[in-house]
């Protein structure tokens, strides 16, 4: 068997879990990858997380960012997430449980040759010419900045009924799962994670249109114009830009997210947003 382990970088609690799991899963003669920059706080072989999806478990330690960025190199393969970060929606084990928790996955992979997981949806975004890896939490389409004298003339259709038009520095798509993220702070609502469902929220938009959610089998179609440049931003971290005026569709991917071990709970989780 094989085991992926991303670690938040820059934190010393986070590569010594790494490093204690890592041993214990040695001497349980599994094979253990490390992410290059934990790694080199290790000082042991590392590789880049864009391989992980060739693990058959990838751990993830720390916040619910590092879990995104395990998700993505991950893409089908089971993420377990150790939560070391402030609100853990992502992240359901606790550090001093680490350890055993791995091992039991390891223990179940063994014996069954797979792992019981569950889904979480992912969104797809693609305009002429190019597509964009899933997103976990949300897709953002903005004007190239925000705020006075940025944003752009914006277009929402849902599956090609129109939803909102006009000014606006962007619109965001989330998941369940992301409407806890970004989509919180530009005051979109929350959902529970087993709601079937999407989050279309207008950003700083001149009509004050309020968020909306969809089914997920809709199709969501932002038109950009009037500016002079546009992003596509996943999850915070992958950006397209976009020469306006153009298209994007955004909908559900064809793969979600594996989640292997103990479910969080979204209440608990809730709560330390106070």
């Amino acid at each position: 068997m094989k085991v992926a382990i991303v670690a938040q970088w820059d934190n010393d609690r986070t590569a010594r879990l790494a490093s204690d799991i890592r041993e214990r899963l040695r001497a349980e003669d599994v094979t253990v990858w490390i992410d290059a920059a934990t790694a080199a706080e290790l000082d042991v072989s590392g590789h880049a997380v864009s391989t992980f999806h060739m693990a058959d478990l990838v751990v993830s330690i720390g916040g619910d960012g590092t879990f995104l960025f395990a998700a993505h190199g991950a893409q089908d393969t089971p993420v377990l997430g150790v939560n070391l970060g402030e609100v853990g929606f992502l992240n359901a084990v606790n550090p001093e449980d680490a350890v055993d928790a791995v091992l039991r996955e390891v223990r179940r992979f063994r014996e069954d040759g797979d792992l019981p997981t569950r889904s979480m949806p992912r969104l797809q975004a693609a305009g002429e010419g190019w597509t964009l890896p899933p997103a976990v939490n949300e897709v953002v389409v903005q004007g190239a900045r925000r705020g006075h004298g940025g944003g752009a003339t914006i277009d929402v259709r849902i599956d090609g009924s129109p939803y909102a038009d006009g000014h606006a520095d962007g619109v965001l798509v989330a998941t369940p799962t992301g409407s806890t993220a970004y989509n919180l702070s530009e005051d979109g609502p929350l959902v529970h994670p087993g709601v079937p469902g999407f989050v279309v929220t207008q950003m700083a938009d001149a009509d004050g249109r309020p968020p909306l959610v969809v089914d997920r089998d809709v199709t969501v179609t932002v038109a950009v114009a009037d500016a002079a440049e546009a992003v596509v931003v996943v999850d915070g971290r992958v950006r397209e830009p976009v020469a306006p005026p153009t298209e994007v569709t955004i909908e559900l991917a064809d793969d979600p997210v594996r989640m292997a071990g103990p479910a969080s709970d979204f209440f608990e989780a809730l709560g330390k947003l106070d």
